[in-house]
């Protein structure tokens, strides 16, 4: 079995193309052969920061899609030939307010094929191509938790989501406009804010504009912070009085001076989101069948260029999904 497999040497230098043995399911899992995979900023941070030298080798990956070929005893959800798509959240299986202790995500979907739990596969929606259903987990159900649990979103408010251009931020935008809000985005890059209003944004500013001059003084209901340290205060400063900032990112720093004083008086709400239960997994597809949604894809490498995948993320390069075929 081919694999993607990060050991030995700390960041990008420990990644490569290996083949390991085949196993098999045991009861109540499913073996998945990957037909395509979904790279997410999660992948980036496991091979910089989260796997250790000390630990066993890893195979990244926690996006996929692909065929049932085996199955465990006791599965009755799925039978082999199934196409399915992987949802990543382990032990996590009711909406809540925060995820339980035991709560984790898969890795493992770099491969040419995973076995996991049988309640982690959900359908391919049929009006998916498989280069999309492949990148369809991580990133939306982050979308949807921060939108819908914790935002509370609906037709009359007014959202702003900075940095458009990550897949969680597509899925942001996609989500918000299918159930009717007004929209706003910001973006350095003016092919993204251009594609942001192609995608349904009723307005994209530049980031290094003067945020309120940019939207006249205009304030928002919901702000989703996905960028991090680099936007937080300018995000915070678009809310109205009573208004929530739902905040899961950090790619551009984790450290936030934050005037208690504005922020009481404003009368705010923060909230941090990440991820989402199962029960929110199948909620996020059901939304998108319902509205027929289809992730914006950037581009689509075959495994084995992994290294320029990987340097397109880093670079904040991407517009949509990056994604690999096995």
């Amino acid at each position: 079995m081919k694999a993607l497999v990060h050991a030995e040497k700390a960041g990008f230098g420990g990644l490569s193309i290996k083949e390991l043995k085949e196993e098999f399911p045991k009861s109540g899992e499913v073996r998945v052969s990957l037909k395509t995979v979904g790279l997410n900023h999660r992948d980036l941070f496991v091979v910089h920061h989260r796997h250790k030298l000390t630990d066993p080798p890893l195979i990244i990956g926690s996006d996929g899609a692909g065929v049932i070929d085996a199955v465990g005893e006791g599965v009755e959800n799925v039978k082999v030939g199934d196409e399915v798509i992987i949802n990543p959240s382990l032990r996590w299986k009711e909406k809540s307010d925060a995820p339980p202790e035991e709560f984790e995500i898969i890795d493992g979907t770099f491969a040419e094929q995973l076995i996991l739990p049988a309640d982690n596969v959900v359908h391919k929606p049929r009006y998916l191509t498989w280069e999309e259903a492949g990148v369809l987990s991580i990133a939306p159900l982050t979308a949807y938790r921060a939108l819908f649990t914790r935002g509370k979103i609906h037709p009359d408010m007014k959202v702003l989501i900075p940095g458009i251009g990550s897949g969680v931020a597509t899925f942001l935008l996609q989500f918000a406009k299918a159930v009717g809000a007004t929209v706003y985005v910001t973006s350095r890059s003016k092919d993204k804010c251009e594609k942001a209003l192609e995608l349904g944004a009723d307005k994209a500013i530049d980031s290094n504009e003067d945020w309120e001059k940019a939207l006249s003084g205009e304030k928002m209901d919901l702000v989703i912070e996905c960028v991090g340290a680099a936007t937080f205060n300018k995000s915070l400063k678009q809310l109205r009085p009573g208004g929530t900032i739902v905040t899961f990112g950090a790619s551009a720093g984790d450290v936030v001076q934050l005037n208690l004083r504005d922020f009481f008086y404003g009368q705010f709400n923060l909230l941090g989101s990440t991820m989402g239960s199962s029960e929110e997994y199948q909620e996020m597809i059901q939304f998108i069948e319902e509205h027929q949604l289809r992730p914006v894809l950037d581009q689509m490498y075959p495994l084995e260029q992994y290294e320029q995948a990987f340097n397109r993320l880093e670079k904040a390069d991407q517009l949509g999904k990056i994604g690999f075929y096995i």
